[in-house]
């Protein structure tokens, strides 16, 4: 009678039917198999059906996490990155060996039971009683699957992982029901083949394409019989069988397979022994993702993208989400890096400054019009070598975005102040006649208050007395007249003016200190930024925050929103022109004429702060705008007397020093693009 009631209980749960009470005691069974002391302890049937029906049924296939690939503007792979290295293959790209493979060594009547196979279980009950032991366990490749579904849910958590593979009757229940619901859903070759991209291979691959890839170099499609036993056998025990630790105990398990499939009559006896008789013949390939890997200097953008993903709304509400979205991967993130403007750039950058030197050299370039981030890169290696001189702070970036604390921009400030006198009604004719040293003019502050005349302000040589105007004060960077033109147009002029521009904060978040001293660059600010902010001149006032990604395809294929650069007309057309003009004059014959490019239209300011601790070359074409900064990252210290890039440096200024390295980087980002030109402005 037990034998026909199996039997029964088999056809009735091939067929999908959704008896509970066979289904209880099918579960009860499987329990006791394998927890043998637990089953005597007394738990009833009744018991076991109670919990069975009030656990929910509402199992779903989940998300994989899979490898996220990051490409450049050309579609090139910038890295691959990801939590768990897989990639999420279709039935048809997985060979038919491997499943059969699998089916026959893990659960050979896969194809003839539902969610729980009868036989096995009766099979094994008998096995373990005469044993005393659980030997032998009845678990079929569905309940595998569910149970593969937890682990994974549980991510790198040991707790979580732990919990997920307790042998309890409690977690064999919730296996079991949750098996019968997949049966009920999908086909069996549809469970097999997530089973195949959801498990565990060892050597870090999950899913059977990354495991194939790492063991053999191939696609899962491609697999040959004996490298389809041999993953098949990894499952059952990805570190006991791991072929490059233990390759006799691996070779032992494929053998096993083989055998196997030549039982169930998938394969004949001769194809077993001829595998049989064939090496392993690994081709492993090493473990390979992240930022790290970029070959062009591209980590730190690589790292960037990762950080908006992680930051920005538009990828997620809450930070959980975004953290989930990443870790979950699958994504094809398009970028805006250009590779020929990034080989540029990081020529230049480690041309001109050694990674081993104790300072160092970052640099941005973005697409007037568009905030689109063209290249970005410093002249110390991505990594954690500090051997090396590696390092996994951006530079380019601020804090919130894996940068650092930023650095004074000098007088590459000095442009924000002009355009907010020339939008507050001053002209270019402006002039004011001014010493070596003056005290700095009385200014309101934006509460009401006022900063009184204190203290003295004073330009970098004795020379610069006189009468000026704002184009020759521009083209000298004449500090006291900068401090006299900020007095009239205003404090709060000037800083909403920053703000206008993108600039709402301090590179580590702290507020924007809005004092005199703002135009000399007192703040903290990063390349990206000050970029940014002459991006906007160059595009005639409109402005657009610097943006990294311009689309992205989720792991359905489908498009996943981005962030936007939000562009808007920040100043008039006549200001920013204004500005360019009077910035072509400081390269044409002023403090940048070291780093004027001789082939196009260009234009910029020289920042040099306090001691020469940092120096700045800020600049543009039509095309491209760049920032460049010079300077000691970690305390930082006058870089007179300095060896950089091989040289010793006397006095370093931002002419001399990072005027160089922004125009090489240009010139080579913009080699071939027919040139354009600045719309021709009259100055006094």
């Amino acid at each position: 009678m037990a034998e026909k009631a199996a039997g029964a209980g088999v056809r009735k749960f091939g067929h999908g039917v959704r008896l509970i009470g066979i289904s209880v005691v099918a579960g009860a069974v499987a329990a006791g198999i394998a927890l043998p002391a637990v089953a005597a302890a007394g738990l009833g049937a009744q018991s076991v059906a109670d919990d069975f029906q009030n656990l929910p049924d509402d199992f779903k296939t989940p998300a994989l996490s899979q490898a996220s690939t990051i490409l450049d503007a050309r579609g090139g792979t910038i890295a691959t990155v990801y939590d768990r290295d897989r990639t999420v293959v279709p039935g048809d790209q997985i060979s038919p060996l491997v499943k059969t493979a699998l089916v026959d060594v893990e659960d050979n009547r896969f194809y003839e039971h539902g969610a729980i196979d009868l036989k096995g279980v009766l099979r094994a009950v008998d096995k373990n009683a005469s044993s005393g032991t659980t030997a032998q366990g009845a678990s079929t490749l569905t309940q595998q699957y569910v149970k593969n579904v937890f682990v994974d849910e549980a991510g790198d958590d040991p707790q979580k992982v732990a919990e997920a593979q307790r042998q309890t009757i409690g977690r064999k229940i919730q296996e079991l029901k949750y098996a019968i619901k997949v049966e009920e859903t999908l086909g069996k070759d549809q469970i097999l083949t997530n089973y195949l991209n959801i498990t565990f291979f060892g050597e870090k691959a999950y899913g059977i394409e990354a495991a194939a890839h790492r063991y053999f170099g191939v696609h899962a499609k491609d697999l040959t019989l004996p490298q389809a036993a041999m993953l098949a056998g990894l499952v059952q025990s990805p570190s006991g069988y791991d072929p490059t630790v233990n390759p006799t105990a691996a070779k032992d398990r494929r053998d096993t397979v083989l055998r196997k499939m030549a039982e169930y009559g998938h394969i004949t006896k001769d194809q077993a022994q001829q595998a049989i008789a064939t090496p392993l013949g690994l081709n492993v390939q090493a473990s390979q993702q992240g930022c790290i890997l970029a070959k062009q200097g591209e980590g730190f953008f690589c790292d960037y993208v990762r950080q908006v993903v992680l930051t920005d709304p538009a990828f997620g509400k809450t930070a959980a989400e975004r953290q989930a979205v990443w870790k979950r991967g699958g994504l094809q993130i398009h970028t805006t890096l250009d590779p020929k403007a990034q080989a540029a750039l990081y020529s230049s950058v480690t041309g001109h400054v050694n990674a081993g030197d104790q300072a160092a050299t970052a640099m941005s370039i973005v697409e007037p019009g568009t905030g689109k981030i063209l290249a970005m890169g410093q002249s110390r290696p991505y990594g954690v070598d500090d051997k090396q001189h590696q390092t996994q702070i951006n530079y380019n970036a601020p804090k919130s975005l894996g940068g650092g604390l930023g650095f004074p921009t000098g007088s590459t400030f000095k442009p924000i102040v002009a355009a907010a006198a020339l939008e507050s009604g001053l002209t270019p004719s402006q002039s004011y006649t001014t010493d070596y040293s003056i005290p700095w003019p009385a200014m309101k502050d934006c509460s009401g208050g006022r900063f009184p005349s204190a203290g003295q302000v004073h330009n970098d040589s004795t020379s610069l007395t006189g009468q000026f105007d704002m184009k020759t004060a521009m083209a000298q960077s004449v500090n006291t007249y900068f401090a006299k033109l900020e007095a009239d147009t205003g404090l709060c002029n000037v800083a909403q003016m920053t703000n206008k521009l993108g600039i709402t904060q301090q590179a580590g978040g702290e507020k924007l200190q809005v004092v005199p001293s703002m135009t000399l660059g007192s703040n903290d600010l990063t390349p990206l930024a000050m970029a940014g902010v002459y991006a906007a001149f160059a595009a005639h006032g409109t402005y657009c925050a610097p943006t990294a990604i311009t689309s992205v395809d989720g792991p359905d294929g489908r498009p996943v929103a981005v962030p936007q650069a939000n562009c808007s007309s920040v100043m008039s057309p006549d200001t920013a022109d204004t500005v360019t003009a009077m910035l072509k004059g400081v390269v044409d014959d002023g403090t940048g004429k070291m780093a004027g490019l001789t082939a196009r239209d260009s234009a910029g300011k020289t920042g040099t702060t306090n001691e020469s601790r940092q120096v700045w070359f800020v600049g543009y074409t039509p095309e491209m705008a760049g920032a460049t900064v010079v300077s000691d990252t970690d305390n930082p210290k006058p870089l007179d007397g300095q060896r950089i890039g091989g040289k010793v440096i006397d006095q370093a200024f931002g002419g001399t020093l990072a005027g160089p390295i922004w125009r090489d980087a240009l010139d080579g980002a913009l080699d071939g693009t027919p040139a354009g030109t600045f719309p021709p402005v009259q100055l006094p």
